[in-house]
């Protein structure tokens, strides 16, 4: 994928995705709030019809009372308490009720052909057995109760309630009813304003994420414009820093090599040259000048290895990295006369050959700096291995120094190396630093842990 597409992906698909998040939250949000605003509109309708069910019925109540109350029990009082009530009616659909216990209709002013009729059996549309629901909510005093029955003026079945009481003397249950049509129009208006208030701040959300992804857009242009540019300055600082450490790699081993290898090849010449003098003056002093010179040549053998050493060690090839690590430690202690403390525990991790190389490298690295800079004495390295990843520790007691001259300590190489080969490996480099105690430690992944 290129750089450009990588800047689209990681800026638009973000955005993108806390815009559908936000969009989905206020989705969530709206209709919640709105299913309680519609909740809270039915609840107070409900009420007000509630509180005018009872005042119909109360008014029913006064009128029939005189006649209920003179304690004439016969056909004619009872004919003319339901004539009252038949000629009571509120609104287009307002009426009463009455039935006896047994569910037989008494009264009915909207549908006389139900007067007479046991009904006791009759079930609205959701199963409901409706007289006996009244009669229940009746002789337990709430009164209240919720059905769906033929609305008059229409002739269709729509939700209805009503409030019921009963005449006990008589047996009869008396009660109105108010259809709720209005209601379930108030609901639907409320939920469309709800379904038009997402919508349109669905349309607000997308409007300012196209914006916002329109800039974003643009500064991805102008930002893969202007990593081109600095990834070209990188790479030119790149390549003239491995010129210059190829370079510098070269003048140190050219000086090793004038300085001690030519050097010595020239002393153990003109020991050789003076043996030959004496040997052919006869001079007794001729075979200690030639052992000199045996010295000497052995010597220049030793500086050659250890070159070859610095170079590339050859125990890392052959008997692996713990053996290299403690000829360097033992070299380095040797020459430097730093005590150290060096502890193996790798075992049988597996290491490939760049892996063992860069942990060697960054070892020797690090016992330079500590050598040149840390003013130390003494020094402590582990080296262990687990199954998922390999560590190097490398601790002093020097003077210290700040992490934050990483980049500038051993003039813009040193521990910046260590950490590049670090990086390199996908592992993790730490460094903490302060009088007294300097510790560096390494950890990369195993090769197991690697393929796995």
């Amino acid at each position: 994928m290129q750089l450009k597409s990588k800047i689209a992906a990681l800026s638009i698909l973000p955005l993108l995705f806390a815009v559908a998040v936000v969009c989905m939250l206020v989705i969530f949000q709206n209709q919640r709030l709105g299913e309680q605003q519609a909740r809270l509109i039915e609840s107070s309708i409900l009420a007000s019809k509630r509180a005018e069910l009872k005042n119909y019925v109360g008014m029913a109540l006064s009128l029939v009372t005189p006649l209920y109350d003179n304690g004439r029990d016969d056909a004619e009082t009872k004919r003319r308490v339901l004539a009252i009530l038949a000629r009571i009616n509120f609104g287009a659909d307002g009426y009463f009720f009455v039935y006896d216990r047994q569910g037989r209709n008494m009264m009915h002013p909207r549908q006389g052909e139900l007067v007479g009729k046991d009904l006791w059996d009759m079930t609205d549309p959701r199963g409901l057995p409706v007289i006996q629901a009244l009669l229940a909510s009746a002789q337990t005093g709430s009164g209240f109760q919720h059905y769906a029955w033929q609305k008059p003026s229409t002739g269709e079945v729509t939700d209805k309630l009503a409030y019921v009481v009963m005449l006990e003397r008589w047996g009869w249950m008396l009660g109105t009813g108010i259809y709720l049509e209005d209601v379930d129009q108030a609901i639907a208006q409320v939920r469309d304003e709800v379904a038009g208030g997402i919508y349109a701040t669905m349309l607000a959300i997308a409007s300012v994420a196209l914006v916002a992804v329109l800039l974003v857009f643009a500064g991805g242009l102008a930002l893969n414009v202007s990593e081109h540019r600095l990834a070209d300055r990188k790479l030119q600082l790149l390549t003239q820093r491995i010129v210059s450490l190829q370079e510098e790699e070269r003048s140190r081993v050219s000086r090793e090599l004038h300085d001690g290898i030519s050097q010595l090849l020239v002393s153990i010449k003109f020991q050789f040259e003076l043996s030959g003098l004496e040997l052919s003056a006869g001079n007794s002093q001729a075979l200690e000048t030639l052992h000199k010179g045996t010295e000497r040549l052995a010597g220049a053998i030793g500086e050659v290895r250890r070159i070859s050493h610095d170079l590339h060690p050859s125990l890392l090839d052959t008997l692996g990295l713990p053996a290299a690590v403690g000829q360097l430690v033992a070299e380095f202690e040797q020459r430097s006369g730093l005590r150290i403390e060096y502890q193996n525990e790798l075992g049988d991790t597996p290491l490939s050959d760049g892996m063992a190389v860069a942990l060697f490298r960054i070892l020797q690295e690090a016992l330079t700096n500590i050598e040149r800079h840390a003013q130390a004495s003494s020094v402590a390295i582990s080296l262990d291995g687990r199954a998922q990843q390999v560590r190097l520790r490398v601790r002093d007691d020097g003077i210290g120094f700040s992490p934050r001259q990483l980049d500038t300590v051993n003039g813009g190489i040193g521990l910046r190396n260590i950490r590049e080969r670090v990086e390199h490996f996908g592992g993790r480099f730490a460094l903490t630093s302060q009088p007294g105690r300097t510790e560096l430690m390494v950890t990369l992944p195993a090769p197991a842990a690697t393929l796995g």
